[in-house]
């Protein structure tokens, strides 16, 4: 079994550009470099394949021993629909990250660059009472009162009407009792 030189060569090309362009800032070529380090990936299978040979269907007269390993082959489907997923998944953050910013470059969090500097504390963000934070603005305190008045009643509501339903024979005897009332009442 030997290996072409030519093809380790362009392998190991391959991983260093990819790898090279995925420690820049910018997410195209982060981009450019996971493409790269997929097809070096691919010819790694490639290469470990082994010497090629005849299609591994069993017929007549061919040996075990000149059929090609179909497994590789599997594996490299498999790593360029991987490859193409997470490319369309990094084309559309560039997308977004273009139309928001106009720039697709990565910037460091103002906290993570606190903690790479050693700083003890990482600064909280300071909050205006007076500014709103939700869709419903100055509403939304006055909702959640209320939707809190009204559990409040339904669980109540929901306490009477198992407090009746406890004691059926004394809500018998108060009915029989006020039947009496009225009858005494109407006479």
């Amino acid at each position: 079994m030997s290996v072409s030189l030519v093809l380790l060569i362009v392998m190991a090309v391959l991983y260093a550009c990819g790898i090279y362009l995925m420690l820049e800032r910018s997410m195209t070529r982060v981009l450019l470099g996971f493409l790269l380090v997929g097809n070096a990936t691919n010819l790694l299978i490639i290469i470990m394949a082994g010497q090629s040979g005849v299609a591994p269907i069993v017929e007549d007269g061919v040996t075990v021993d000149e059929m090609t390993d179909p497994l590789p082959q599997a594996l490299i489907l498999t790593a360029i629909v991987i490859t193409f997923a997470v490319s369309a998944f990094l084309l559309a953050l560039i997308y977004r990250s273009w139309r928001i910013e106009q720039d697709d470059d990565v910037d460091d969090d103002e906290d993570d660059v606190a903690m790479r500097l050693g700083d003890t504390g990482v600064p909280v963000e300071q909050t205006d009472a007076a500014s709103v934070d939700t869709e419903f603005g100055i509403r939304a305190e006055a909702a959640i009162t209320e939707a809190r008045n009204l559990e409040e009643q339904d669980e109540l509501a929901a306490a009477e009407a198992a407090g009746l339903s406890e004691h059926p024979q004394n809500d018998d005897k108060q009915n029989v009792d006020n039947q009496k009332t009225e009858k005494g009442a109407a006479e």
